[in-house]
């Protein structure tokens, strides 16, 4: 890699007085060690789990019952060990520990449109947002919400559902969330596997300068969970209330209004002395369930534990990041997005959040100039954002950005060209923190450090406490600089509890499939140790970090466009519901979809593959047709850039299509890396090596691997 530079871009200015190496001498004076960098800490706190994790939560003050166990230390990542056994905790109370009446919790904003062209900003502080949760809590109590029921959201990103989230985990409740951009199908997809009592709702979302009535959408999907699962309550936030009317509302509908109302009249959630009556849970109960799509089959409901969660955001935030409570935090997310869950998890720390619901790009000024209006400190975006607002914006030349403090980019690999614009264009002096993680583990396994410098193209360091390697295919592990998959060695709090249904929530033939379902995706690739199917270089050591990180993209067949993952099999059941088993002009007889390489690998879209009946052609009609359904179904992020037709499709000889292999080929891999002996038909790769070629050619943007 010789392209990345050695010389940092960022340096920081005290390492000494950075919230890392305080800990770092709190460890030294507990257990009488004499670590001196970054590294030396980190090789301890993966040898050391349970005296680490231990640490963690006294430097952070987590709220509850710690108990004396921590971890066993010898468990290997596959047993998923059960943490902290003897600890009681609640998400939600560690979460609103600020009861501040004067302290900003939450700043919500709304891209501007014709019709409101200056929308105002929402603000609630920490006091109104616990007297709001508490009444919250009251309601689902009052409407019979127990530990381990499910409450889902297929919302904006406002006030409300924040506050829904919080108020579902203080009564021992599991939230479930699906963004209001998702098409009613994929949504129904999501909740029909976990069966929530409550859906909260808004009545219409902006994008794009548009006003979009999402009660449609939101009909579309209770219909189709209609002979499924029990009907849900339902509860509408009226985000825009003179877009919407409650004549199309269904009898049963509750406004927020009403619902908050019963809370405030029951008073079920409180304490006599006003405090809400927190369900403190053990350390591994479930906290939420998100979702990932693998290659086949439905979206994977992963379930992540309450205390892993917790412990993990402490530790990013508050050791690792350095975020203090006069930070303002925003990232651009929705709230089908794991990095809304990271965002809202900054309330432990007492800042105040920046919610935004809207379009990044229609106005790129917009964002930036919320930096200055709002004093954001910290601010989270994608590469792929970055990538786009490069190609023709600089901020700086608009804008003041003085308080900006840390930029954090994920969702896909950061380009080292998008390091040199942030520090030219952005801010001279910011902490980039590129990170890594994802919804498998709703938390970071690579990311910022506030006492590290960066690197043009590297993720800073691995994360303290996640024992982070790469590995060759043999199962062997990399020296530095060698390309390999991304594992984790040792166990880790944020590691999921399983996919759903858990023990005591189905049946005896459901748990076994969620467990070996689960046991296939993480543990299967090698033995014992967790594999997360990222392709990485792990750096020869610079400045005391054990080597930073450079992602390579994905290992797997999963589709990445805008950073937004999501499996084929979401495109696949489109295809079959409307296109394979139809009569008449439209008809597909197989498909297959993969990820190509833009913008110099930081983003990719989607090609999709199509075989036709014999005599039928793809015509502009018939791909115009199959797109519109893809986008109604789903989302716009899952529409084919192109859709080309094929005469095969490669398989194994399984019977298993070869999407990985396709998308290596499309990308410039070789015919030659190609073991024939394990396909049934490898003619037909010399198709996909030929349209590969025309597919680069054709855009300039694309990088071959």
């Amino acid at each position: 890699m010789d392209d990345i530079a050695e010389q940092p871009l960022f340096q920081p200015q005290d390492i000494e007085s950075s919230a890392t190496f305080r800990f770092l001498r709190k460890i030294n004076d507990i257990h009488g060690l004499d670590l001196k960098t970054y590294y030396d800490l980190y090789k301890w706190s993966t040898a050391h789990l349970d005296l680490f994790w231990g640490q963690v939560w006294d430097e952070t003050g987590v709220v509850g019952q710690k108990g004396s166990h921590v971890v066993d230390n010898a468990a290997p990542p596959v047993a998923n060990p059960t943490w902290f056994a003897d600890a009681q905790v609640n998400w939600a109370e560690n979460m609103l520990r600020c009861r501040s009446v004067d302290k900003v919790a939450l700043i919500e904003a709304t891209e501007p449109t014709p019709e409101d062209p200056e929308p105002r900003l929402r603000r609630i502080t920490y006091a109104e947002l616990y007297n709001l949760v508490a009444d919250v809590a009251s309601a689902l109590l009052h409407h019979g919400v127990r530990p381990g029921d499910r409450v889902a959201s297929y919302s904006s990103n406002c006030i409300e559902n924040v506050a829904a989230c919080l108020a579902t985990s203080a009564i021992g409740g599991i939230w479930v969330s699906a963004a209001a951009d998702f098409g009613s199908e994929g949504v129904m997809e999501r909740f029909e596997q976990v069966q929530p009592k409550f859906i909260f709702a808004v009545d219409a979302v902006v994008y794009n300068h548009k006003v979009h009535k999402h009660l449609p959408k939101l009909s579309g999907l209770l219909s189709g969970l209609a002979d499924k699962i029990s009907p849900p309550k339902v509860v509408i936030i009226s985000v825009l209330s003179h877009q919407s009317s409650r004549e199309t509302w269904e009898k049963d509908w509750l406004s927020w209004e009403d619902f908050v109302g019963q809370g405030r009249e029951s008073h079920l959630g409180r304490a006599e002395d006003g405090e809400i009556k927190w369900h403190r849970t053990a350390f591994d109960a479930p906290l939420w369930i998100l979702f990932s799509s693998g290659t086949t089959g439905r979206p994977k409901p992963i379930v992540h534990r309450a205390g892993g969660m917790l412990l993990q955001a402490k530790k990013e935030f508050e050791i690792c990041g350095d975020l203090r409570p006069d930070d303002v935090f925003f990232y651009y997310t929705t709230t089908g997005w794991m990095m809304w869950n990271f965002l809202v998890s900054g309330l432990t720390i007492g800042c105040t959040l920046v919610l935004y619901d809207g379009s990044p790009l229609r106005d790129v000024s917009l964002l930036w100039k919320m930096v200055d209006d709002l004093g954001i400190t910290i601010f989270g975006t994608s590469a792929k954002y970055l990538d786009q607002l490069s190609k023709h914006y600089r901020p700086r030349e608009h804008h003041s950005l003085h308080t900006l403090r840390h930029i954090y980019s994920t969702g896909s690999p950061l380009a080292p060209p998008l390091f040199d614009y942030v520090y030219e264009h952005v801010h001279p002096k910011v902490l980039l923190g590129s990170i890594t993680g994802g919804t498998d583990i709703c938390s970071l396994f690579a990311g910022m450090c506030s006492a590290l410098p960066v690197y043009r193209g590297e993720i800073q360091c691995r994360m303290l406490g996640m024992a982070v390697e790469s590995f060759a295919p043999t199962g062997t592990l990399n020296p530095p600089g060698e390309p390999g998959e991304l594992v984790c060695v040792r166990p880790f709090p944020c590691m999921p509890l399983g996919f759903w249904p858990l023990p005591g929530f189905g049946t005896e033939v459901e748990i076994k499939a969620a467990q070996d379902r689960f046991y296939q995706s993480y543990f299967s690739e090698f033995k014992d140790v967790w594999y997360h199917g990222d392709h990485i270089i792990i750096t020869r050591s610079k400045s005391g970090n054990g080597g930073g990180l450079i992602m390579l993209g994905r290992s797997d067949g999963v589709l990445n466009p805008g950073g937004i993952r999501f499996g084929s099999a979401e495109i696949y059941e489109v295809l079959d519901i409307c296109f394979t088993n139809t009569a008449g002009e439209f008809i597909v007889t197989d498909y297959l979809a993969v990820g190509q390489k833009i913008d110099g690998g930081a983003d990719e879209r989607v090609i999709l593959f199509v075989k036709l009946p014999p005599g039928h052609s793809l015509t502009p009609d018939f791909e115009k047709k199959v797109k519109a359904e893809i986008r109604a179904r789903r989302s716009p992020r899952h529409v084919p850039a192109q859709i080309i037709q094929v005469s095969d499709i490669p398989y194994t000889l399984n019977g298993k299509r070869v999407e990985v292999l396709v998308k290596k080929i499309i990308n410039g891999a070789p015919l030659s890396s190609v073991n024939p002996a394990t396909l049934s038909n490898p003619e037909c790769l010399t198709f996909y090596r030929d349209i590969g070629e025309e597919l680069r050619r054709a855009c300039p943007r694309v990088r071959g691997l």
